[in-house]
């Protein structure tokens, strides 16, 4: 391998990797993939969105078996957990689609490198094995695709075990009898969903005065007081401030309002988010810019500074998601065929999988106003959407953000049943620039969940039929 130029070397083998491996195959270029972990699909696919959606799905049975079922005439007897075995099934489901990019690789001609890369000059990359054994890669042009990290606490240092981030949340040994969250995030919120389920107190503790801070407000409240009912606790503008170890837990210090007060818990989540992944890239040595956040500076065609060298997903500015980083990835392989290169982060959809799910797209009302729109709104709740009725899941409601002097949609929030679903409708009418008034001309089936947008967009003129 050592000696071979590639037209494309790509460093990560994560969401934006992998498809911006394969896009790059398929518009005739010669590509390598490095990644230094053993599998490929980066934390997405080995300890991020697959194994806690696949938990998210478990857990949501077990809880349904246990407490939704009798109101549709069907009664279980006694429902126990099988911890070995609903965390087996999430392994099983994360190895199945894993192999599954080393198969895409073979059917596109992707070649995979096993190793930690380092950049030594524009065009050269340094692969570093397990075993020790190095060598050095050219090629034309190179894709930085190097993902995030979870963010660390002074104040709650991780030890993998009673302090915790995401990755070791999703396999804990036993259900812990108290689990704090530490951020009320995505991923907190998912997580302590889970542990709840299975039977755990859940405790979350945010510093800011809302959970998920940049979801529309109106939205967000439904949504905190559907995770209340299901037994989650919020103290909201809280910090955590220090913490003290103990064979059988944690005492977490935390403060509100100047008040000081304690928190015990067996397992801490902390979850404040993540930071660009750059350590020993040798990107800064090279000559590559980046802001004040740490994140790679690129221009419109995602290329850094130094020449030749490109960047996309978490490593740049905007959503950490692993759908964003692949329309990056997809957008700069593309420009370096040739072809016109365009990704809106505006138009990026936003999902917490949680019961009921919420999902965003586009501006929030707070946002759209701050950028100087005037605005207009309209709302529907699920309780009046004759298909989440029969569902029994019918928590929620479409919020249809418009502009109020031409009818643009400017956003659309929903909480709600299979709202991860049902945002693609949403994203679709942003994306191509429709108004209002056309998704509440689009005939929708009968009885269905996507008829609350229908409804919701009825209710920007206050036109809805149904409530």
């Amino acid at each position: 391998m050592a000696g071979e130029r590639w037209d494309l070397l790509i460093i990560g083998g994560g969401p934006a990797g992998y498809q911006g491996a394969i896009r790059a195959a398929q518009l005739g270029m010669r590509v390598a993939c490095v990644e230094q972990g053993s599998t490929l699909g980066g934390t997405c696919l080995n300890v991020g969105c697959i194994p806690s959606k696949a938990l998210l799905d478990s857990s949501e049975h077990f809880h349904l078996a246990r407490h939704g079922l009798a109101v549709h005439g069907v009664v279980t007897g006694d429902v126990t957990l099988d911890l070995a075995a609903m965390l087996a099934r999430k392994d099983r489901v994360v190895r199945g689609l894993t192999n599954g990019i080393v198969q895409l690789f073979k059917k596109n001609g992707v070649t995979r490198v096993v190793g930690t890369a380092r950049l030594e000059a524009p065009g050269r990359v340094a692969v570093q094995s397990a075993d020790g054994t190095g060598s050095v890669l050219e090629a034309t042009r190179v894709l930085l695709a190097t993902g995030s990290a979870p963010i660390a606490l002074p104040a709650l240092p991780f030890d993998g075990e009673r302090i915790v981030t995401s990755t070791e949340a999703l396999s804990l040994p036993r259900v812990p009898a108290r689990l704090l969250v530490v951020g009320a995030g995505a991923v907190g919120l998912e997580l302590g969903s889970v542990w709840r389920r299975l039977g755990a107190e859940v405790t979350v503790v945010e510093f800011l005065p809302q959970i998920l801070p940049w979801a529309d407000r109106a939205v967000v409240r439904l949504l905190q007081r559907a995770l209340e009912q299901l037994g989650l606790r919020f103290r909201l503008g809280t910090q955590a401030v220090g913490c003290e170890r103990r064979a059988d837990g944690v005492r977490v210090a935390v403060e509100a309002s100047g008040q000081a007060d304690v928190v015990e818990a067996d397992v801490v989540l902390v979850a404040v988010g993540r930071r660009p992944y750059t350590e020993g890239l040798g990107a800064r040595e090279l000559g590559v810019a980046f802001d004040e956040r740490g994140r790679i500076v690129v221009d419109a065609r995602f290329e850094t500074t130094v020449p030749g060298v490109y960047a996309v997903g978490d490593v740049i500015p905007g959503p950490m998601l692993a759908h964003k980083a692949e329309e990056d990835a997809i957008a700069a392989v593309e420009g370096m065929a040739g072809h016109p290169v365009h990704v809106d982060w505006d138009l990026v959809p936003n999902v917490v999988y949680t019961a009921p799910e919420l999902a965003s797209v586009g501006l929030t009302e707070e946002v759209a106003v701050a950028r100087g729109h005037a605005v207009k709104t309209g709302s529907f709740p699920f309780t009046a959407n004759a298909r989440a009725r029969c569902m029994d899941e019918a928590v929620g409601a479409v919020k249809v953000v418009a502009d109020a002097a031409t009818d643009r949609l400017l956003g659309i929030h929903i909480v709600g049943p299979r709202a991860s679903d049902l945002i693609a409708e949403a994203a679709l009418a942003l994306a191509f620039g429709g108004s209002a008034e056309d998704l509440a001309r689009t005939c929708h089936a009968h009885p269905t969940l996507p008829e609350a947008l229908r409804e919701a967009a009825l209710a920007v003129d206050k036109r809805a039929l149904n409530v």
